[in-house]
């Protein structure tokens, strides 16, 4: 067994097609195909069903190709440890973003990061929780920004900055709008207009509301935008993270309320990574390159003091 056997199972897993496969590793296709069966015929195993079209993995194919990602990630932070006694960032980064973060930080997150980091390829998904947290523990991502906490034992959180929600309230529902500021007491749950299931975002604000989706009359929206023309069009009210103010007309943005004091409910955003995450300097440049977009009264106040260590 060899690294490159596990790049190229890696690899045929994620094509579904040997020969796209070994194009993608660099290699003519028998040289691939061969060097897979040798992988096979030593673990006494098939891993692929090649009767199959596109190729199937089989039962015992997915526990070795799910372990082959976890090796070759620590394969790679070996490099990384290497290059970290030169002060380097170098290489290729997969990074997991829940949907109602990216479009406020992703843009202008690879702006900073090409100035920061010219010599490290960025690569961006756009994952719900539950899909980022099994990436994660498979080493197909490795580092994460989403809503925290997540209470995984083997995930560590690195929180970044404090986000409040706010009320977008239809002019035509008087019973909210006449008001300047709001209490989560004041919420009816049977106006509101919500996420589609499957969103943090929605549990946060079904929490805010104290209810549970069987106890309300609501719709649902596959993203913020579209949540915001259902309350243009149609009533009621929604609630949108703070990030999402720049994005409205000034017409839109007298619609907005924020909750009073001590009642106001905001989400915390963190990185989140596997616990032998060891780009040090590499997090460090990501937390400045966050500073630069997030307005400083809504950062962690220990990011400002110290730097992070790993």
């Amino acid at each position: 067994m060899n690294i490159q056997q596990l790049e190229y199972i890696v690899a045929v897993d994620r094509m579904r097609h040997f020969a796209k496969a070994a194009e993608a590793c660099g290699v003519a296709q028998p040289t691939l195909s061969m060097m897979i069966q040798r992988l096979e015929d030593e673990l006494g195993v098939e891993i692929f069903d090649r009767k199959h079209s596109p190729v199937a993995v089989n039962p015992i194919g997915i526990k070795i190709i799910n372990q082959a990602k976890v090796a070759l990630y620590n394969i790679k932070q070996i490099r990384e440890i290497a290059l970290s006694v030169r002060d380097v960032v170098e290489g290729e980064i997969n990074i997991g973003v829940i949907p109602t973060l990216a479009s406020y930080i992703i843009p202008k997150f690879f702006e900073q990061i090409k100035g920061l980091l010219p010599n490290l390829r960025c690569s961006v998904y756009e994952l719900r929780t539950s899909d980022v947290i099994e990436k994660l523990k498979k080493a197909e991502i490795e580092l994460a920004i989403l809503s925290t906490p997540i209470n995984e034992p083997d995930i560590l959180e690195l929180p970044l900055f404090y986000e409040r929600f706010i009320a977008y309230i239809s002019p035509d529902y008087s019973k909210l709008y006449g008001n300047q500021t709001i209490s989560t007491k004041d919420l009816d749950p049977s106006q509101m207009w919500l996420l589609q299931e499957g969103h943090c975002f929605r549990s946060q604000m079904l929490n805010i509301c104290h209810q549970n989706s069987e106890a309300m009359q609501i719709y649902e929206a596959g993203s913020i935008d579209t949540l915001i023309r259902i309350v243009d069009t149609n009533g009621g009210y929604t609630l949108i993270p703070e990030l999402h103010i720049d994005l409205l007309t000034d017409t839109q943005k007298k619609n907005i309320r924020f909750f009073s004091g001590d009642d106001e409910p905001r989400r915390e955003i963190s990185f989140v990574f596997r616990q032998d995450f060891v780009k040090e300097r590499l997090i460090n440049e990501f937390v400045n390159a966050i500073k630069t977009m997030i307005p400083n009264q809504m950062m962690d106040s220990r990011l400002s003091k110290f730097r992070v260590k790993l």
